[in-house]
């Protein structure tokens, strides 16, 4: 039998490692598929998700088996402040549609909006915007590039040393920043 020859070495890709791990914490929240968390700005809008949250889905577990209920689907519950309530109640049929859009059936029946304080829980620690950028860290400094250069220079190839001396220089300022 021929030897299998690989290209990944045993290494994994992060996301399949934390795949089980990402399932269980949404589902204990009640994203059986956390597609509409991971996605929310792209599944709602983005002034949509500029103003609310998802926090749970709700299923109904005699939905099953009560042939007469009208609405099918569990109830997705939003979070936002009360002045985008209303907004969000008036395109609550909008939202559900473009999320049973994404799944490709009736995956969501109602909504259900929470609403909170303009800065989030009482603690006033949550908020509704995404997480900020981080800063464009400081460039290398010319003594710390050429020192990187200088520890490059028996390297042949020369884009493999630019390579080398763009990495090194970045290492040597993070090294020699104080509070490191």
């Amino acid at each position: 039998m021929a030897r299998r020859t690989t290209t990944t070495y045993g290494f994994a890709q992060t996301g399949g490692l934390l795949k089980g791990d990402i399932r269980r914490a949404s589902e204990s929240r009640g994203f059986a598929q956390s597609r509409v968390l991971t996605h929310w700005e792209e599944i709602a809008g983005a002034d949509i998700a500029a103003i609310s949250r998802p926090v749970e889905i709700k299923y109904n577990p005699r939905a099953r088996y009560d042939l007469g209920r009208q609405k099918k689907g569990a109830t997705l519950v939003l979070l936002t402040n009360g002045a985008n309530a209303q907004i969000l109640q008036m395109r609550s049929r909008e939202i559900v549609e473009r999320i049973n859009a994404v799944y490709g059936y009736q995956a969501i029946g109602e909504l259900r909006i929470t609403q909170t304080a303009a800065s989030g829980f009482a603690e006033g620690r949550v908020s509704f915007d995404h997480a900020p950028r981080k800063a464009q860290e400081k460039t290398p400094s010319p003594a710390q590039q050429a020192e990187a250069h200088r520890a490059t220079e028996g390297v042949g190839d020369s884009g493999l040393r630019e390579a080398l001396e763009r990495l090194g220089a970045n290492v040597i300022s993070r090294t020699q920043r104080p509070g490191r």
